[in-house]
């Protein structure tokens, strides 16, 4: 599991793996964010990486595989998660737009808080995630194994479950649950956990 090295600035942000630095104080961001991206290019198994306030955009993660690592508050537009295996990972208050993870395996992430949009999961094995807080807008789940995850209190507008496994899924305190608002089709609804709250 990654260590928090808070930034020697002392803005309270974590640094960035191998600096004593955040990503928003290294001198020159630019650079740092080409290397991150030609060491995760390279290396297929990546562990205890720290890359929080990253901005990653048109990047491919295809096929990679990381273990607890640090993500958290990063931005991520049109990047490609295809086949992506992750454990023990925190993308808590992250941004992700455009984003694909068709056949990925995640599982025990926390998005705690982030924020998606126009993103794709198929055919994906999402098991233990915590999406509590969050904030989806046009997010397709097919054909996705959910078991035990959690989006309790989220903002589901234009999200679809189409023919996902939803046993033991909390959708606890999430208002378009409770207007009918979220699609469910082909989806195990009977063995979710529907606690709604009106607006």
């Amino acid at each position: 599991m990654f260590t928090i090295n808070p930034c020697a600035a002392g803005c309270g942000r974590p640094a960035i793996t191998g600096y004593n630095l955040c990503f928003l104080h290294q001198a020159n961001p630019e650079q740092e964010y080409i290397h991150i991206c030609d060491f995760i290019k390279d290396n297929k198994k990546i562990k205890d990486l720290t890359v929080s306030g990253m901005r990653f955009e048109n990047t491919d993660f295809s096929n990679h595989e990381f273990y607890g690592c640090n993500f958290q508050d990063t931005l991520f537009f049109n990047c490609d998660f295809t086949g992506v295996k992750a454990r023990m990972c925190f993308f808590d208050f992250s941004e992700i737009f455009n984003c694909n993870f068709t056949d990925t395996d995640i599982q025990f992430l926390s998005f705690a808080g982030a924020g998606f949009r126009s993103c794709l999961f198929s055919n994906a094995e999402i098991v233990h995630i915590n999406f509590e807080g969050t904030s989806m807008n046009e997010i397709k789940f097919t054909n996705c194994n959910l078991y035990n995850s959690r989006f309790i209190c989220a903002d589901l507008l234009s999200t679809s479950f189409i023919n996902c496994n939803l046993k033991r899924v909390h959708f606890g305190g999430v208002k378009q649950v409770a207007k009918n608002e979220v699609l469910f089709k082909s989806s195990n609804t009977a063995e979710a956990l529907f606690e709604t709250e009106e607006s």
